[in-house]
């Protein structure tokens, strides 16, 4: 339990702060906690960012895994649940990688997953593809469906939900035609 209230004290934090802005007493105060209790459990605070990622992958996968092959519609309303959900987290864990090494372990991670997740969930449209072709729709459809296209759609154009889910299906859709 005691660890939970620190790793969600933790979330808390570095989802709407940058982590040198976050502390230990903070993160123990949230949770209850002294800070040597903090510090017995995960011994830093890059230890109890790991920790948190840890706890939150499977999570995060198993969601991201029931996006259905060859669907489009389906594939692009996974991927919108899931940046609706943690989109915002991952757009500040990416602005801090090059100088946190958690965020970039995190970053790096995601980042390998969204490849195999695209070769499986786009697998009919690659495989009818020369290799050479498949390479190219990998980077484009890498490009469409990464955090940074729902942050510029969402954030930026602040588009609905429904609208970004949208766009994204017509440009796959058309990277697919």
């Amino acid at each position: 339990m005691t660890r939970e209230r620190i790793l969600q004290a933790t979330l808390v934090r570095i989802s709407s702060a940058y982590y040198d802005d976050v502390t230990l007493d903070q993160i123990a105060a949230d949770a209850g906690v002294t800070v040597q209790t903090v510090l017995r459990r995960f011994g830093s605070k890059e230890g109890i960012v790991r920790a948190l990622s840890e706890s939150m992958t499977p999570d995060v996968t198993a969601q991201r895994d029931e996006a259905p092959v060859g669907d489009v519609a389906g594939i692009i309303a996974n991927l919108v649940e899931h940046y609706e959900a943690i989109g915002d987290l991952v757009m500040l864990l990416l602005r801090q990688e090059e100088r946190v090494a958690p965020f970039a372990e995190v970053t790096a991670s995601g980042k390998a997953y969204t490849v195999g997740w695209i070769d499986r969930v786009f697998a009919p449209w690659l495989a009818e593809r020369p290799e050479e072709e498949q390479t190219l729709l990998r980077a484009q459809l890498f490009a469409v469906c990464d955090t940074y296209m729902w942050h510029l759609l969402r954030r930026e154009r602040r588009l609905s939900p429904e609208h970004t889910e949208q766009a994204l299906v017509e440009l796959v859709k058309g990277l697919l035609a």
